[in-house]
């Protein structure tokens, strides 16, 4: 049996405590809300393989709340890779000051981000079909993220173009991708693995946060052993 609604808001309350997390009553509610949209129009497009909106609580929405934190300082995200709105939507529920574009290659997905951002009321969406290596902009975002996109080197390599001088990409993974790390491209280096705990969710999450590589010092070019 599903929960209602008031159920549900009495646990995304407590998973929000829990993550440390300060969201207003009308974000929570905004959250409610998109959680029901998204369990609705799953029926018909099956934009997720979570059929039950307690598992998208936790799967989801708690998991994409996880994030906010360390994404909150940004001013205009890319969230790759969107599916149905996940973090991208919930990001930009909860920072309303951030503009959040999203990008997915799933035209019925795109569809669907598109219309819960008419119907939850946020003026801070933007959504694009297509594949994000082909997005005509350049050095426009502070954060990219990605949840559940590709490996590290695919993510980094396909977007970067997109990514302003000092911005930083933002990888959501499960255990330490130890392998993806260790085949990034040189110009790129990992600034921290952040463990994310979700409230309810029994496995490894990480936040892997990426940047540019500084340039090597006279110091270190003369001696390299340094």
């Amino acid at each position: 049996m599903q929960m209602d609604k008031t159920a549900l808001k009495s646990q995304l309350e407590t998973g929000i405590e829990t993550l440390d997390i300060f969201l207003d009553e009308p974000k929570i509610n905004q959250l409610v809300e998109y959680v029901f949209l998204l369990n609705k129009w799953n029926k018909v497009y099956n934009l997720t393989a979570i059929r039950h909106v307690d598992q998208v609580l936790t799967h989801h929405l708690l998991d994409s709340l996880s994030v906010v934190p360390w994404v909150s300082g940004c001013s205009h995200i890319l969230d790759v890779g969107s599916g149905g709105g996940l973090p991208g939507l919930v990001i930009a529920v909860s920072c309303p000051d951030i503009k959040v574009e999203m990008v997915d290659i799933v035209s019925k997905k795109t569809a669907f981000i598109r219309q819960a951002a008419i119907e939850l009321g946020l003026k801070n969406v933007e959504v694009h079909t297509g594949r994000v290596e082909t997005l005509p902009m350049t050095g426009t975002f502070d954060g990219i993220v990605s949840r559940a996109f590709s490996n590290l080197a695919d993510f980094v390599a396909l977007s970067s173009h997109l990514l302003a001088e000092k911005g930083r990409f933002y990888a959501m993974k499960g255990l330490i991708p130890e392998d993806e790390i260790s085949n990034l491209d040189r110009q790129w280096t990992v600034n921290k693995i952040v463990p994310l705990a979700v409230p309810g969710l029994n496995a490894q999450r990480h936040l892997v946060i990426i940047e540019k590589s500084k340039p090597a010092s006279k110091e270190e070019v003369n001696h390299p052993e340094l």
